[in-house]
């Protein structure tokens, strides 16, 4: 989480959504993400999640996804948790609660059959002081113009 949260602060000083991931297998870091916004417009499929996946496939490792661990200063909303879980990862840790979109609170047990075979591990609220401190920055900057007004800023905010 150390280094998900270096990430996270890194976006946050680019002006960025302070999400920082980080992919670890048998204690060694594999792949890293960060929300950035580099080629000049918000992209919804530029999560930190994602970048983190899309780095791990440009290894072309043969680690087996299961054995990851997903390290996360927000909770993963629901595109990433789904893409995460596609992906063959079934543990996940996060700092912060995404009260507006997060995504680990899906019940898979419902959903059709690939969803509800799976068991995955979530480990909520490690390092959550922390990371919410970047958040409350973050929506406090009257500059930042990403969910400003939602109820993840206002919750974020009143906390």
């Amino acid at each position: 989480m150390d280094l998900a949260l270096v990430q996270a602060r890194a976006a946050l000083e680019r002006g960025e959504f302070p999400v920082g991931c980080v992919l670890v297998h048998e204690g060694q870091v594999v792949a890293t993400g960060s929300r950035s916004h580099t080629r000049g417009r918000v992209s919804e499929l530029d999560h930190a999640e994602i970048l983190a996946l899309r780095a791990l496939q440009e290894l072309e490792s043969a680690i087996d996804p299961a054995e990851l661990t997903v390290y996360a200063t927000m909770e993963p909303c629901l595109m990433c948790f789904a893409t995460l879980i596609l992906n063959g990862i079934r543990r996940i840790v996060y700092g912060y609660e995404d009260v507006m979109g997060g995504g680990t609170h899906l019940e898979l047990d419902r959903l059709n059959p690939l969803y509800a075979a799976m068991t995955i591990e979530v480990v909520p609220h490690v390092r959550r002081e922390e990371s919410l401190a970047l958040f409350q920055q973050f929506f406090a900057d009257p500059a930042q113009s990403y969910w400003p007004d939602s109820l993840l800023a206002r919750y974020t905010l009143a906390q």
